[in-house]
């Protein structure tokens, strides 16, 4: 069995880290200094780049203007990201980007996906809810206008990324007949009104309230599975996200131990600094894992996700993946700051950064603890035995 990445997965990756190499996870103010966003808008220049390396429409298929390929390059790519903490929401606009096109409308992908591809069109997905805590879909509403061809709808979705810098805002909502349905609301249109949110890592949010907006039919994805498909993805790439940001994390801790003397030695020579390095990268390979399983098993083919490749539904793996990833981050950032000793808490080094993004990434799309009581509810409806 061939585990290795193909071609032109390991290409995507190589022009991921010539685009991501001049980007310094410095350039903005630091978010423990700042009162406020740390910008107001993301890295357009970055943003940019992405488009001119082809890298936002990894996912889309040739007739886009993309590459085809599946769920783990993004992932892959974002794994990359994270490691200069790229400030573009590269993994809302390739998942919505996805959704749009494996479950929308040809009309409505024709429209949007071309842009996306050229960097024109910028993509947001809400999927906290109003509170976080409960099913993002259900804090929304949407309902068919009566004679016409429209949605309306109506709810709160609370911490969308950079939703004052997007053009299409994907929000999930719930339809007469519960069924999950995604409305890709317009940032400006009569009803949108956005309240400014800062999150964990100084980046600007926004709580998104939709006061009777009118949908096109066209711009509502209401295929069955597709929210559940759309928040594992989102979910997954946060997984991606939390495992650049721990390899490069452990990468300064690396250096910084390699070159830190005590007692006329450099410290990771001592056992106590290197058991809880090994520890840590323990946590990286297992954190790697359980997301390329999850990635693997979401790029199965359309109506087959769901049990395509193992006995769970593919939102059991998801949970595993981010169950590792928020509990790994965790621990290897208060690894390197305890190595680190008072450097890691200097504001003039990066390390506090990568713990502030950490934090964030840690209970985005759900903490450990919630995934492990959803994963305990899986395996009660499906006995693996």
């Amino acid at each position: 069995m061939d585990f290795t990445f193909t071609e032109e997965q390991q290409a995507a990756v190589e022009a991921a880290r010539a685009v991501f190499s001049g980007v310094a996870p410095d350039a903005v103010p630091s978010p423990a200094l700042t009162a406020g966003a740390v910008a107001e808008d993301i890295d357009r220049a970055l943003w940019t780049g992405l488009a001119a390396a082809d890298l936002l429409s990894l996912v889309l298929g040739p007739e886009h203007g993309g590459a085809g390929l599946d769920p783990l390059a993004l992932c892959l790519v974002l794994r990359e990201s994270a490691k200069v903490l790229a400030r573009v929401p590269l993994l809302e606009t390739g998942a919505v980007a996805a959704a749009v096109e494996r479950f929308g409308g040809s009309e409505c992908a024709s429209r949007l996906l071309p842009r996306v591809g050229r960097g024109e069109l910028v993509l947001t997905a809400g999927a906290s809810g109003r509170t976080g805590h409960d099913p993002a879909e259900l804090a929304v509403t949407a309902h068919r206008a009566r004679g016409e061809d429209s949605w309306l709808i109506d709810g709160v979705q609370s911490a969308v990324p950079w939703a004052q810098c997007a053009d299409v805002i994907a929000v999930p909502a719930h339809a007469e007949d519960c069924r999950a349905v995604i409305a890709l609301v317009p940032r400006i249109r009569e009803g949108v009104s956005l309240a400014g949110q800062v999150s964990t890592s100084g980046e600007l949010f926004a709580e998104v309230r939709l006061d009777g907006v009118r949908i096109d039919g066209g711009d509502v994805i209401a295929a069955e599975g597709a929210w559940e498909w759309l928040r594992d993805l989102l979910t997954t790439g946060t997984c991606a996200l939390a495992l650049g940001l721990g390899e490069r994390v452990l990468s300064m801790t690396s250096e910084y131990t390699g070159k830190r003397e005590q007692f006329g030695f450099p410290i990771a020579t001592f056992q106590a600094v290197a058991v809880q390095a090994a520890d840590r990268y323990i946590d990286l390979r297992a954190m790697e894992a359980t997301l390329l399983q999850a990635a693997w098993r979401l790029g199965a083919p359309a109506g087959r996700s769901t049990t395509w490749g193992g006995p769970l539904p593919v939102t059991g793996d998801v949970a595993v993946a981010k169950i590792w990833a928020s509990e790994g981050v965790r621990r290897i950032v208060q690894t390197a700051q305890h190595l680190h000793g008072g450097f890691g808490a200097d504001t003039d080094y990066a390390l506090h950064r990568y713990h502030a993004w950490a934090k964030q990434l840690e209970l985005s799309l759900g903490s450990a603890a919630a995934h492990e009581e959803a994963l305990g509810d899986m395996l009660a409806a499906h006995p693996l035995g």
